[in-house]
């Protein structure tokens, strides 16, 4: 038994569809996060990619330095620990940014600020098959996430297609890489603080140390434990805003692991392309009577022009990165 509920995505294609569809909607909009299981990605990437993460963490930290996302106006690359900040608290993990493999455009100083979000990745020369792995990753996270979209678009009363307009080539998908030491010195237990995703979904790979944690609507806070061969999908905060609120982005965070234990998560952001602006779809109307309107939050105001939303949440987390850019 889990907090969390569990859905079957490979029932979507099947004559269960209409149980999928009801269920699905069901999770989505009572708790925002749920488990997805019959996802088909294969066991030797997801194995994989921990094996290469584990293997990135223990390079010397001049090695891990020489792609310090400072070092990139794309918010690119390894971020040390501590370096990134939630509810401007720091949050106690080392990671690893990743996007779609671009070149970086030539901005105007009349063009938004948000396409500089477009460039290359960094690679670390001591470990080439990094790469490899990231973006194969990479690239069945996208895939099961449009599946999903796809599904909760049906289960919203739309086409099937009906976002599919904002996620062709230039969607702006990203992955980190993510290591969590054993608690600070300090004693806070914040391995990432409480907050919101700002795309249409995320994903997450966890493995089995748990820390995840998940705000119910009742304000509890419920552990997302770890569920072998899924993943955690979560809503963000583009489907609130096209939704109305029948969605919600819900507010998660991880708590750090005990001393000398290291937990690695791979989370997977599906965003749109960056000039996608996200208008209101038009439910049907024994949906509508349980949308519950667009979160108010001055601390986080929710942008329907999703460049500008997801430009803005990178430069609150990386202030180095911003100083230096932006």
């Amino acid at each position: 038994m889990t907090a969390l509920p569990l859905i079957d995505i490979s029932r979507f294609r099947t004559p269960a569809r209409e149980d999928l569809l009801r269920d699905l909607r069901h999770a989505a909009h009572e708790v925002g996060f749920f488990y997805v299981t019959g996802h088909g990605v294969p066991e030797e990437l997801t194995t994989g990619i921990f094996a290469v993460a584990r293997r990135f963490f223990e390079l010397p930290e001049a090695e891990r330095l020489a792609i310090e996302n400072v070092n990139s106006p794309h918010f690119r690359g390894y971020t040390r620990t501590g370096n990134e900040y939630t509810g401007g608290r720091r949050d106690w993990r080392e990671q690893i940014d990743i996007g779609p493999e671009r070149e970086a455009l030539e901005v105007g100083p009349q063009e938004p600020a948000w396409l500089r979000l477009v460039g290359p990745n960094q690679w670390p020369a001591a470990l080439p098959e990094l790469r490899e792995v990231a973006l194969a990753w990479q690239a069945e996270a996208q895939r099961v996430c449009a599946e999903v979209l796809r599904a909760l678009s049906a289960a919203l009363g739309q086409e099937e297609g009906y976002f599919d307009r904002w996620f062709d080539a230039e969607a702006a998908t990203h992955a980190k890489i993510v290591r969590y030491p054993g608690r600070a010195e300090d004693g806070s237990d914040q391995g990432v603080g409480a907050h919101k995703d700002y795309g249409f979904l995320a994903l997450l790979q966890q493995d089995g140390v748990g820390g995840l944690q998940v705000q119910i609507p009742d304000g509890d806070w419920v552990d997302a434990t770890p569920v072998p061969g899924s993943f955690v999908l979560n809503i963000g905060e583009m489907l609130e805003i096209a939704t109305q609120g029948y969605l919600v982005a819900t507010k998660h965070r991880v708590i750090s692991p005990p001393v000398g234990v290291d937990r690695y998560s791979v989370p997977f952001f599906l965003g749109p392309r960056l000039d996608a602006v996200v208008e209101p779809l038009v439910l049907p109307a024994e949906l509508a009577a349980g949308a519950r309107g667009v979160s108010q939050d001055a601390d986080n105001p929710l942008l329907s022009a999703y460049g500008e939303n997801a430009l803005l949440g990178w430069l609150r987390s990386h202030p180095k990165v911003a100083e230096r850019w932006y």
